[in-house]
């Protein structure tokens, strides 16, 4: 504790030291807050973002850096309230507007993002260092990216070249072994750029309870001994390369790949303790992406994309276990996705911008758990115009989709925006639409817990596709050193695709036994199981306040708040839908001075949520996490730039210590001190 309060006291005196000697010496920097980035993601053009018809929330890449996070998933939990992510065993589940992560769309550069971890996609791949800016775009409102975004579209805009030389290494070291290093070679020359990356992550995992619970009954009976982490250790590698070239002024084209890899390190099995395992988690991927784009005009423009996405899952044994010996591998899931896409941009007139497009999309899924092996292709075809007369913007949009088992689908979107002085006024409908997966059609999934509870999961083979009717008003105010929004939403979903949990009974422990390697001593401990259902229907009610300003040269601050009421209706009864949260909020504050050859800049961030809803379970309690974090930015010469950081992570020291099972509030470990370094040669 004595550690931890010296460390606190360090951080506090720089963050309070430094803008006193500024006074006497210093000059405050004028640079503002980004409050009108360009965006694409309601769209599919480029706008800034006062001046799009459809409300998105952008944290760019100035924004993310100042935080001194570099993980993605940290960092947008920490920037946009809507979004969550529950802790379990394998990852996280990612959250969005009280729907789970298969109800969100997730881009690279616009094209989606395939590869998940327990269902839900790996953002490990993501490389922040590279990222631009990130959108994220609320419902499914937007006709050009697809119509099976029913809670929303997370867009990552990834940088192109821009220095005629540049190579950076950004180093990351925090508590529980973690550390991140990103090295970036970026070449710009005439007609050619090149830009190459490689990240390497690692961390030592942790427990926040050295117990899980037991359950007989119904009620929990007892703790034992347990040895599951809350968070698996891991070590993971990934290269990026992406080269451009321009060989006229009205032509550009571009090729890069994606190759990643990871293996978690887990406890192994140990006798009379909980947990353990006999196998690690391998996952490598590779991904290419290619495309042009061709001006006839300065507004008037083709382009042509092709992504290949191919993501893999094996176990790697820790110890012999079946017919299998330590340090093999055994298949466990591949993921392939193919996307090949034509569109248009024109200005056919001043005031309007069309875009029409089409698609084809191939996934295809093998998984040794319930032997799944399928593929589905979708064809897409899309148009949107968008019209401005003085102070109105309309948007009409639709798009046919037609899915291999789902059949075929129309979603229209329209959206409205008014403006009045510095208020913008928006108003946006759209429809969406979502075909049942294929793991949720054919799973068969059993785990023991080694004397805790042992969970089966069952797909159904009737499952309907979901749809969703999507509302939304907003009001906003704008300035050059402030802004203000307000929106409400509504979405309505038919048929939405979820997991019941049933009391086990004689005719599934029937179908266990026939299609599970089970033994009669799980059979006993086995109480319930879950299936994958049809909600009757669900509504989810939505308010979000989101706040930005530079009150004075140096300083911005900006708040966000999101309200989600989200129930789904089951066989009659009405109940919130599982992992949802009712009040989220975010705060971040920047404080930036500047010397000669020196720029402190101090950051405080932070995030507040209600509990967590698990019907049928204990909820989990709610929590507020805060960090801070100082960058010290040395501009050495024209060719060298030096940056340290310092800071500490969940400054109050807020963590989940209830028994393995339980703990799924907060994933952190608690208070940590942060280093960093970042060097920039030019």
């Amino acid at each position: 504790m004595k550690k931890n309060s010296s460390v606190i006291a360090f951080c506090c005196l720089l963050t309070l030291s430094a803008p006193l000697s500024a006074q006497q010496s210093g000059t405050q920097v004028t640079k503002e807050m980004e409050l009108n980035p360009i965006v694409v993601t309601g769209t599919g053009t480029h706008q800034r973002l006062k001046s799009t018809a459809v409300p998105v929330n952008v944290i760019t890449a100035n924004e993310l850096k100042k935080t001194g996070i570099t993980d993605f998933q940290q960092a947008l939990s920490m920037a946009v309230p809507q979004l969550s992510f529950t802790p379990n065993a394998m990852g996280s589940n990612l959250m969005m507007n009280g729907l789970g992560n298969k109800y969100v769309l997730v881009l690279l550069n616009g094209h989606k993002l395939v590869g998940d971890v327990s269902n839900n996609v790996d953002l490990s791949r993501i490389d922040l260092s590279r990222v631009k800016r990130v959108e994220v775009l609320n419902g499914a409102g937007s006709s050009i990216y697809g119509s099976d975004a029913i809670a929303g579209v997370i867009n990552i805009i990834t940088n192109d070249p821009q220095d005629e030389f540049s190579l950076t290494s950004q180093s990351r070291v925090t508590g529980k072994g973690q550390f991140t290093e990103n090295v970036n070679l970026d070449i710009a020359k005439g007609k050619f750029g090149s830009q190459t990356s490689y990240k390497h992550d690692r961390s030592d995992g942790w427990q926040n309870s050295p117990l899980a619970y037991t359950i007989k009954n119904g009620e929990i009976t007892g703790t034992q001994k347990s040895l599951y982490p809350l968070s698996a250790g891991f070590h993971s590698n990934m290269v990026n390369q992406k080269f451009t070239y321009a060989p006229i002024e009205k032509l550009s084209l571009y090729a890069g790949g994606n190759y990643y890899r990871r293996l978690t390190d887990r406890p192994a099995k140990q006798k009379g303790k909980a947990g353990g395992f006999n196998y690690d988690l391998h996952y490598e991927s590779w991904r290419f992406e290619a495309g042009g784009l061709y001006k006839f005009t300065k507004r008037n423009s083709l382009q042509f994309d092709f992504t290949m996405d191919d993501y893999d899952q094996r176990h790697k044994y820790i110890d012999d276990y079946s017919t299998y010996k330590a340090g093999q591998y055994s298949f466990s899931k591949n993921q392939k996705f193919y996307d090949g896409e034509l569109r248009g941009v024109f200005h056919l007139t001043t005031n309007s911008t069309t875009v029409v497009g089409t698609d084809l999309k191939q996934e295809e899924l093998r998984a040794s758990s319930g032997n799944v092996e399928g593929t589905a292709y979708t064809l897409s075809a899309y148009a949107q115009h968008e019209a401005h007369w003085n102070a109105l913007k309309a948007i009409v949009g639709a798009r046919y989709d037609y899915h291999e088992t789902a059949g075929a689908h129309f979603s229209p979107k329209f959206s409205l925006m008014y403006t009045m002085r510095a208020f913008n006024f928006r108003g946006t409908y759209s429809h969406g639409f979502i075909a049942p997966q294929l793991n949720e059609l054919y799973y068969k999934y059993f785990n023991d817990r080694s004397g805790g509870r042992p969970d089966l999961a069952i797909g159904n083979k009737d499952l309907k596709p979901g749809s969703s009717n999507y509302f939304s008003l907003n009001a906003e105010y704008h300035t050059n050193r402030f802004s203000a929004s307000v929106t409400g939403y509504l979405n309505y979903l038919n048929d939405m695709i979820t997991k019941k949990t049933y009391p086990i009974d004689a005719e599934t422990l029937k179908w266990a036994r026939q299609n599970l390697d089970i033994t009669e001593d799980q059979m006993n401990r086995l109480e319930r199981y879950t299936l994958y259902v049809n909600f009757d229907r669900a509504i989810i009610r939505g308010l979000q306040f989101d706040l930005m300003a530079n009150p004075f040269p140096g300083f911005s601050i900006s708040g966000n708040y999101n309200l989600t009421y989200a129930r789904g209706k089951i066989d009659g009864q009405w109940q919130n839908i599982e992992k949802s949260i009712r009040h989220t909020a975010t705060v971040n504050a920047s404080y930036q001075y500047m010397w000669k050859h020196y720029t402190l800049n101090v950051n405080l961030n932070g995030r507040m949520q209600s509990k967590r809803y698990f019907p049928g379970e204990d909820n989990a309690p709610g929590y507020g996490i805060w960090n801070i974090n100082t960058r010290h930015t040395f501009d050495v010469s024209r060719h060298l730039l030096i940056e340290p950081s310092i800071g500490v992570d969940n400054i109050f020291d807020k963590k989940d210590t209830r028994p393995y099972g339980l703990n799924v509030a907060l994933l952190s470990p608690g208070r940590m001190l942060v280093g960093g370094l970042t060097l920039k040669f030019k």
